[in-house]
């Protein structure tokens, strides 16, 4: 059984914490763990705004507190993210998220994300298999 505390994390555990353009993201999961899946609780900014496309990984995220959009950059279709909103990226889809208020989410990666991914150009995190080195 694998229990860990979202305070302990962010006190003690940093390689565990990531930031980058204006998010944090709070990873509670990692592949190590060997679930199959990575969960991490993700910070985003009020204000920003961010295009991402995970060509490698699927994701599905629910949104537990505040309020912003996400649009599917190849229907241009806008959807509306408030508290109790889920998306699944079912096709690696490439979009932009905005939060007009500090989102705060739950999101689930697979394949799961190792805690050395960076977002690159494109949005996207390495395959896990180019990771090895990193």
């Amino acid at each position: 059984m694998i229990v860990r505390d979202f305070n302990d994390i962010v006190a003690s555990e940093k390689s565990r914490v990531v930031s980058d353009a204006k998010w944090t993201s709070v990873r509670m999961l990692l592949a190590d763990d060997g679930m199959g899946f990575s969960f991490h609780i993700t910070f985003l900014e009020a204000g920003s705004e961010h295009t991402f496309e995970y060509k490698n990984h699927f994701e599905s995220v629910y949104c537990m507190q505040g309020s912003g959009s996400i649009t599917d950059l190849a229907t241009g279709e806008t959807h509306a993210i408030k508290p109790g909103v889920m998306y699944a990226l079912d096709k690696h889809d490439r979009h932009v998220l905005r939060a007009d208020e500090e989102l705060v989410m739950a999101c689930c990666f697979n394949p799961p994300v190792t805690g050395k991914e960076v977002h690159r150009e494109d949005g996207s995190y390495a395959a896990p298999e180019d990771l090895e080195d990193a």
